[in-house]
């Protein structure tokens, strides 16, 4: 079963537009993909929310654009901040990355400010979408998947 950004926007429009408003405020996030030896591997990233998907541009031949060639799971964690207040609470997204090849699709990508060529493009495919946040004396964490309904759990 594929999944889109678009989907989990309509699923849950609210939760969708706290997360996207939290990657939004920062330019750089933490990007793991798993290496050939499926070892874990971080690496800064850039993300863009375009045409309702969330998209991930990378180098040509970057390690990670190759370990999501390879194997299309990944995790995505927002940048925290430059303070350690984490307001906006703790925010990450996993799931699959759908390499897109085509040259009319990569084409709105291709300005010198975005993505020079040549570069790679994949659409996530979110899996599970979570918001860690402190509510009053709460921990708050907050959990998306496909085909389920927005999870709320609550700690002191």
């Amino acid at each position: 079963m594929s999944n889109s950004w678009a989907d989990f926007q309509a699923a849950e429009p609210d939760f969708a537009t706290v997360v996207r408003e939290r990657f939004e405020k920062y330019k750089h996030h933490v990007l793991a993909t798993l290496r050939k030896d499926g070892s874990p591997r971080l690496t800064g990233l850039e993300v863009t929310f375009r045409s309702g998907e969330l998209w991930l541009g990378m180098m040509p031949d970057s390690r990670k654009a190759l370990d999501l060639m390879r194997d299309p799971r990944f995790a995505i964690h927002a940048n925290p901040g430059a303070d350690d207040s984490m307001a906006d609470g703790d925010v990450r997204i996993g799931g699959r990355a759908v390499e897109v090849t085509d040259p009319e699709a990569k084409a709105p990508f291709r300005s010198a400010t975005e993505a020079p060529e040549p570069f790679h493009l994949f659409r996530v495919e979110p899996t599970e979408v979570v918001r860690i946040g402190v509510e009053g004396d709460e921990l708050v964490v907050r959990v998306w998947r496909p085909g389920r309904d927005l999870r709320t759990v609550r700690r002191r």
